[in-house]
């Protein structure tokens, strides 16, 4: 999703966003990360909008070797806190990004994408194209991304577009029969309003794997 109004910079909004609170996010990993990843091979991995580590030291512990990327200095800070807390502080490196600008180098046996989806400008198409690049021969390239509104969210609070479930196949332009597609669907999970209205969001995954 998008605004397409806001003159804000991004690295300024996500800067501000973890800078003027505490902790943003629960620490937990994604519940969709866990269902798809648990059975994979450990092996290298890049979490791409780690946040506050979540994901990072989920998959660190694990036993994968994971690069965590964010645009947020000071939710780059919480994520190393978290995995030295965790145990898992020397499988974690952490780098800096504006993905769209700039992207980590190098290959990985999995991709992590999950809600790369931004109130403020985020080439979202570029991005996960270079996600997909950067997955080694017989890796898996994993993308959540949010459907929708959340049930209750009867007033949104700014413009944007939600991906459908043949969209992100079709704009990576993968080459054809270089890629399996493991899983293709659309989950809807419980979700409550910060006032505790209770409700629920669909998600869209996919799960690819390079030949």
């Amino acid at each position: 999703m998008s605004r397409t109004s806001s003159p804000e910079q991004p690295a300024e909004f996500w800067e501000a966003r973890y800078r003027d609170a505490g902790r943003v996010w629960s620490g937990r990993p994604n519940e969709l990360l866990v269902r798809e990843a648990a059975g994979l091979a450990p092996g290298t991995a890049l979490d791409l909008g780690c946040g506050e580590g979540g994901d990072a030291v989920w998959l660190a512990s694990r036993g994968w070797r994971v690069t965590g990327v964010d645009i947020s200095a000071t939710a780059l800070e919480r994520a190393a806190r978290h995995a030295a807390e965790a145990g898992v502080g020397d499988r974690v490196t952490w780098e800096r990004h504006e993905l769209g600008v700039t992207f980590p180098a190098g290959s990985f046996d999995l991709v992590s994408a999950h809600y790369l989806q931004s109130p403020v400008a985020l080439d979202q198409r570029s991005v996960l194209r270079r996600a997909a690049d950067a997955v080694a021969d017989g890796g898996t390239l994993l993308i959540v991304l949010h459907a929708g509104w959340p049930s209750w969210q009867t007033e949104p609070p700014f413009d944007a577009e939600f991906p459908t479930l043949d969209a992100i196949p079709d704009g990576l332009a993968l080459p054809e029969g270089e890629w399996t597609v493991r899983t293709r669907e659309t989950v809807r999970r419980a979700s409550v309003s910060p006032d505790g209205t209770e409700g629920h969001r669909d998600d869209h995954v996919w799960q690819l794997r390079r030949a």
